[in-house]
């Protein structure tokens, strides 16, 4: 056989064995693609996706899309072909395994973690909708979750209303904490709580629950690093008691960036007239009680997903706007919130097409 066909043949044979090692060698990466878009005024599988009943809405029109990522499950092993094919990409990007799925996490837990955000993040919309309309909304400090085998399983439950630890009044979950650490391990707290079915019972006849109970739970140490503290094992939140009924319906999407793009969606069908003034604008964005919007994950993903759909418009996180910024799409304006009170101000003048002045997202900001 002639020198250079051997040489052909074995560098064939090396580019398959390459090409095979690459199909079958596992490596650890996840991949991150923009997910579906859905506008907030409208319908999602046939049925709108904010229902408001008992107080007067109005007529919107344009587009307030809330974006998704669409990730890689934990479950799946990626090999490097198709990571090098995804760096490559200008829709995906390729990032460590353990950046979606931190210390082993489960498909199931993550499921579960994103589902429980996602239901906080259109409690706060809610709320920071209609605080922005000055309308009324009562809040208490609930138990939020109770930690298997802690100190405070069967004696404290998720939706308990948290009135007093030790006497003291609860106004925000972050006095739980507080609270709970002026003790030792191993002392005794007690806990002033309203049952959850007691509390629950009220709100449906509209009442204010009154019947409280004194729970004593012995702490115990905490298993995390730093200084030795106390613990009983739950998470404090927030709950909220709305004068009219606000229904987000929306499956098979998790997490809390929705928060902005629900509260502006509430907001535009709480109002006359159209905040958009008929024109495409997305957004991501999560968002608190008081309107302050956060940053989220994969935003370059998003800008993509949205743009393709047609957005003209982006609202943008503050925090997430170098990011943005650095690889926009072409026909796409990133805008910068830092809370619902900017993105209203923003619509406003996208509305009536005096845009020079927009908040514009750059490379430094």
């Amino acid at each position: 056989m002639p020198r250079r066909t051997a040489t052909m043949l074995a560098s064939t044979l090396m580019l398959i064995a390459l090409l095979c090692a690459g199909v079958l060698i596992p490596v650890p990466y996840s991949e991150m693609s923009p997910g579906p878009t859905v506008n907030t005024l409208g319908q999602h599988d046939d049925e709108p996706v904010l229902q408001i009943s008992g107080h007067k809405t109005y007529p919107t029109d344009g587009h307030l899309n809330m974006t998704t990522v669409r990730v890689t499950s934990a479950e799946y092993r990626m090999n490097l072909v198709e990571a090098v094919y995804g760096w490559l990409a200008h829709d995906s990007k390729i990032v460590s395994h353990d950046t979606l799925y931190p210390d082993g996490k489960t498909e199931e837990q993550s499921t579960q973690e994103n589902a429980e955000e996602f239901s906080q993040s259109q409690e706060s919309a809610k709320v920071a909708a209609l605080k922005e309309l000055g309308i009324p909304v009562k809040s208490w400090v609930i138990v939020s979750t109770v930690v298997k085998g802690s100190p405070a399983e069967g004696k404290l439950h998720a939706g308990d209303v948290i009135k007093a630890v030790d006497g003291a009044a609860v106004k925000q979950p972050a006095d739980v904490a507080k609270l709970v650490t002026k003790h030792k391990p191993g002392q005794n707290v007690v806990f002033t709580v309203v049952p959850a079915k007691e509390q629950e019972a009220a709100e449906k006849a509209r009442k204010t629950a009154t019947g409280t109970r004194n729970i004593t739970i012995t702490t115990a140490t905490s298993d995390d690093s730093g200084a030795e503290r106390a613990i009983v094992g739950i998470s404090a939140g927030t709950d909220h008691t709305f004068p009219f009924t606000i229904d987000i319906k929306l499956a098979d999407v998790g997490g809390p960036s929705a928060g902005l793009m629900f509260a502006l969606g509430i907001y535009d069908k709480l109002t006359p007239g159209n905040l958009t003034g008929g024109k495409f604008v997305a957004g991501t964005g999560t968002i608190d009680d008081n309107g302050t919007v956060g940053p989220i994950g994969g935003i370059e993903m998003k800008t993509v997903g949205a743009r393709d759909k047609g957005a003209q418009y982006f609202l943008t996180p503050a925090d997430n706007c170098a990011a943005a910024a650095k690889d926009t799409p072409s026909g796409l304006t990133l805008v910068k919130v830092k809370t619902i009170g900017d993105a209203l101000d923003a619509l406003k003048d996208i509305g009536s097409g005096h845009t020079a002045a927009l908040p514009k997202c750059t490379t430094k900001g």
